[in-house]
């Protein structure tokens, strides 16, 4: 769920729920509507019309903040990364960063505006050492304060951390730490990629546990090349044992530009990944193990803790919250216009520098998109409720995209009694492939970026 994909992937339409269930090239994960090829140079003035305008009452505002950054790239990695910036390099990404917020501090679409959740994503936020992290937090508050937040994440792989990091972490207002652990195994860490190993995240965790952040959460991954029924299980008692606040999983899937599928279609490599029903039995097994630990389902891939906070930034992002990204190649969503940075970081470094706005193309959507756009992604929570619909948007749902729902339900992936909508388990466990068929006939068959 991390708003910066990488421009240079040519991703096909997301993958349909009747689709091979061999793991191939392409598509799963769906984050956004319209799908992102639809985004364009040509929209872009509609990016000034809208940051000159105040904001709609009573909308949230979110700050996502990019830092692209990382010991190494994990071979199923499709994010805008650099692995190979020196020091100086880093310093001047930073600077650019808090010059690119301070920037649109200047606009009445977010002068004085409360934030509602910060989330620092990546790429590795916690590559930065703990003088440049700092130095980045010192320049943004001139310009915008969270101490009101409900949340502040921050994203970390476990071999970047020190306890002076995490401290540092403490001091700048994080609330919500999430760890990417993703597999306990030492071999099938490596052979896909990850830059930490197993020591390094019971170090980690112990230095994070310490610290008393708020919420701490552990990020897995179902399905890594490699993986086994054994090892699976041993992943899920591993995390049981250490008793996180919330549990991510995310099903393992190639999407164009990674170094697995280039070995795959470049070169021509056999990868052997697990395929969609086994991803999805492993899910449902740890959600189920989980649950008897004493989580609850918070959506298709989080479990938390009975009466731990749950996402700020993904509840409200997913309702309709207004969120600047602020970095290279970051998505945002203000008042109905979607836009992305530039997805080169000397280009994104040199605008800000200039004292431009380093945009490259964006989209703005009408009631029926933004409808659209949070129907599926309140789907992703495992239920909705119909009234909401009808109260902001003034259009019947279950009315206008009935034929669907009768499917869905027909095939035991979903039900409903009176306004409320509940996905099955199996329904859950496949909520990405579900939902194309919500959208315009226009968007369904289409590039996704």
């Amino acid at each position: 769920m991390v708003p910066k994909r990488d421009e240079a992937e040519a991703r096909t339409a997301p993958r349909p729920e009747h689709a091979n269930e061999e793991t191939e090239v392409g598509s799963y994960f769906i984050a956004n509507y319209p799908p992102f090829s639809f985004w364009t140079e040509e929209h872009l003035g509609a990016v000034e019309e809208v940051l000159s305008r105040p904001p709609a009452p009573g909308v949230p505002l979110g700050l996502y903040l990019h830092i692209p950054f990382c010991r190494k790239r994990c071979k199923f990695c499709y994010f805008r990364v650099y692995t190979e910036k020196n020091a100086r390099e880093i310093e001047s990404y930073v600077s650019a960063l808090a010059g690119e917020v301070a920037h649109y501090g200047r606009y009445p679409a977010f002068s004085e505006r409360p934030l509602r959740f910060v989330y620092f994503g990546g790429g590795t936020p916690s590559f930065l050492s703990p003088r440049q992290l700092l130095f980045l937090v010192e320049r943004l508050r001139g310009t915008v304060a969270w101490d009101g937040a409900e949340e502040v994440t921050f994203e970390c792989e476990p071999g970047t951390l020190s306890q002076s990091k995490v401290e540092a972490l403490k001091e700048i207002g994080v609330t919500r730490v999430s760890l990417g652990v993703e597999n306990f195994d030492d071999a099938i860490l490596r052979e896909n990629g990850r830059a930490h190993e197993s020591a390094e995240i019971y170090q980690a965790y112990e230095w994070i546990q310490s610290a008393g952040f708020r919420n701490l959460n552990i990020d897995l991954i179902a399905g890594m090349v490699g993986e086994t029924q054994e090892n699976w299980d041993a992943c899920i008692r591993k995390t049981i044992e250490l008793a996180p606040d919330s549990v991510t999983i995310y099903q393992m899937e190639l999407p164009y530009n990674t170094v697995y599928s280039r070995e795959i279609m470049i070169e021509g490599h056999p990868v052997k990944v697990a395929g969609w029903e086994q991803k999805r039995a492993w899910v449902g097994e740890a959600f189920e193990e989980l649950q008897r630990a004493g989580y609850r389902t918070s959506s298709g891939y989080t479990v938390v803790k009975q009466g731990a906070d749950s996402f700020s930034y993904r509840d409200n992002l997913w309702h309709g919250a207004d969120m600047l990204g602020a970095g290279v190649a970051s998505f945002s969503f203000v008042g109905g216009v979607h836009f992305q940075n530039r997805d080169r970081i000397e280009e994104y470094v040199a605008d800000v520098e200039k004292g431009n706005l380093p945009l490259q193309r964006a989209l703005p959507v009408g009631d029926k998109e933004r409808l659209i756009r949070e129907l599926i992604l309140q789907m992703k929570l495992g239920s909705f409720d119909l009234q909401y619909f009808r109260e902001k948007f003034r259009r019947d749902v279950m009315r206008e995209f009935q034929p669907v729902f009768e499917r869905l339900k027909s095939k035991g992936y979903l039900d409903w009694e009176g306004d409320r909508v509940v996905l099955s388990r199996q329904g859950l466990l496949r909520v990405d492939t579900l939902l194309p068929s919500f959208f315009l006939p226009e968007h369904r068959d289409a590039r996704y970026t």
